[in-house]
């Protein structure tokens, strides 16, 4: 809205020139989705704590009993700050911004459904596995039809690392893009298990896309690195530049030890908007890349579940594997910060994909 405000003026104070470039609006999406998040927060937090939101705690695994009593739901804040700097920034004439708005307040909506059946209930169970995945195929679902009947579009495959194989693979292009916004939902909802496990790399991821969107919307930048030209990409990179502002801004209040914890409302919003833009860009296999950690957490998971039914043993001490590490003794700042550690290289080794073909 801001940037359509602004946008008419530009011709008559030169100073406004500035608001036509998506660099620019980019940072200003950034530091705006920041700001909210720091004036927000504390008052979220004292909010929540006093509508008892806490997230409940597990009994087996590691003990994690000093956590009890910190409120949960603090996705809500990402999402208030996302959502308000995309409104203020971005085009709002293009496609692309509603497709990612609409599915992340769609997963968002499911999220806090599931939390706030945890909190009243007062267990960890939430709705059911099945409803909550049946609702997220279905939204997924209407996004990848969206962006496969839309006018542009060609059903192409890019492949990290390979310039000339571009397989097209038709009418499988649509569950192909579902399972991969599915995916990205539930397995960033896996690995939100320790303070700042999840928001860093999704925040790396997010900052990795950021330039990928940029190039993508660019038709020079995009034919110099042999990727597909995606007009009006250049939008996602201002959404992505809002969810590092937004979960630099929560960081702040996840940081061990947290005073607030992502939720459902958070982590499955979050995964969701990663695997849309993924898709939009057409860069959907490298997002197996770039969210490299939140690919092993969700494999740690399937492992251990399949290795136990047809064997009856386990190959982790506790899955998802970052509750591994702590059986073997790790802090919990050690795992976290060699997790976003991993995952910096993961995008440095996706965005070095773009040339090393």
């Amino acid at each position: 809205m801001l940037y359509h405000f602004l946008y008419p003026l530009a011709d008559s104070f030169g100073g406004l020139n500035v608001v036509r470039y998506i660099t620019f609006r980019t940072a200003a999406a950034t530091l705006t989705a920041l700001f909210i998040s720091f004036i927000v927060g504390p008052w979220l937090i004292r909010r929540l704590a006093a509508l008892r939101v806490d997230q409940p705690i597990r009994e087996i695994g590691p003990d994690h009993a000093a956590k009890a009593g910190t409120p949960t739901m603090g996705g809500l804040l990402i999402l208030l700050s996302l959502i308000i700097s995309v409104l203020l920034w971005t085009d709002l004439t293009n496609s692309f911004v509603w497709i990612v708005l609409g599915l992340t307040t769609g997963y968002g909506a499911l999220g806090f459904i599931d939390d706030y059946h945890k909190v009243t209930k007062r267990n960890s169970d939430g709705i059911s596995a099945r409803v909550k995945l049946s609702w997220q195929i279905l939204l997924a679902f209407g996004v990848a039809i969206a962006i496969y009947t839309s006018p542009a579009f060609d059903s192409e495959l890019a492949v990290p690392f390979f310039k000339n194989f571009t397989p097209n693979i038709g009418w499988l292009y649509v569950p192909l893009a579902t399972f991969i916004i599915v995916a990205a939902s539930n397995s960033v909802n896996l690995t939100d298990g320790l303070d700042g496990l999840a928001i860093g790399p999704v925040m790396i991821s997010a900052g990795t896309f950021l330039l990928l969107s940029y190039a993508a919307g660019h038709s020079g930048i995009a034919e110099y690195l042999q990727i597909k030209n995606v007009p009006g990409a250049g939008q996602l990179a201002i959404i992505c530049g809002a969810l590092v502002g937004g979960g630099l801004g929560f960081l702040w209040f996840n940081a061990s030890p947290a005073e607030l914890f992502m939720g459902d409302v958070g982590s499955l919003a979050l995964g969701g908007a990663l695997g849309t833009i993924a898709v939009l860009i057409r860069q959907e296999i490298l997002l197996a890349v770039v969210g490299g950690i939140f690919v092993i957490e969700t494999l740690s998971v399937i492992i251990q579940v399949v290795s136990f039914k047809l064997t009856g043993k386990r190959v982790f001490r506790m899955a998802p594997v970052h509750h591994h590490f702590e059986q073997l003794g790790w802090p919990e700042q050690k795992i976290v910060v060699r997790f976003w550690i991993v995952s910096i290289i993961l995008g440095l080794v996706a965005l070095s994909s773009l040339k090393l073909r």
